[in-house]
């Protein structure tokens, strides 16, 4: 008799260890989740700041129209990825950064073919929608760097036995991560 209490207490603990164990792996999942709207909301801004940068940058009539049709196309084609954050897999998530890469590289060429343009500098609503986007592009960073903690966290609890034994059972597979750009680690070229 005294065996079957000792098996029982074995289980009960076992089951109420299994149960924190659940909680805690799904407590992390959300947070990724809600870090993952973070990044969305962040470039959803970006996005939305562009339409309002290309028509200040369209008054100025001899501006290179090509830069312009660039940014247009990058945005359509970020904006046109959506990913689920329950498949944050590793192809998905740099299909994403490829495109939101294409997006920065183009508003990075209309930037610095603008400064050729005097009065496009000197125009107060473009000089407004600059700073906006150099702050949104710093809420993008720092969305990233907040994404890629919780990342770290759910990952780490999702490989660490046991709870890796429960997350296979229940399903929790580790997540993707933000990676630098290829070629970041190299230090710009400036030339004068």
């Amino acid at each position: 008799m005294k065996g079957l209490y000792i098996f029982l207490g074995i289980v009960v603990l076992l089951v109420f260890m299994g149960g924190c164990s659940y909680n805690g792996m799904n407590r992390s999942r959300v947070e990724v989740d809600h870090k993952w709207a973070d990044v969305q909301s962040a470039y959803q801004r970006r996005s939305d700041l562009i339409p309002n940068l290309v028509e200040s940058v369209k008054g100025e009539a001899n501006f290179e129209k090509s830069t312009l049709t660039d940014v247009i196309q990058a945005r359509a084609s970020a904006t046109s990825i959506k990913i689920d954050p329950k498949d944050l897999t590793p192809e998905k998530l740099q299909q994403f950064q490829a495109s939101q890469g294409q997006l920065s590289a183009a508003l990075g060429r209309l930037m610095v073919v603008s400064e050729q343009y005097p009065q496009l500098k000197a125009n107060a609503a473009f000089q407004g929608l600059r700073d906006e986007l150099a702050g949104t592009e710093n809420r993008i960073n720092t969305s990233r760097r907040d994404f890629n903690a919780a990342v770290t966290d759910f990952n780490t609890q999702v490989t660490s036995f046991p709870k890796n034994i429960l997350a296979g059972m229940f399903g929790f597979k580790e997540k993707a991560m933000f990676q630098a750009e290829a070629g970041a680690q190299s230090a710009p070229k400036v030339k004068f």
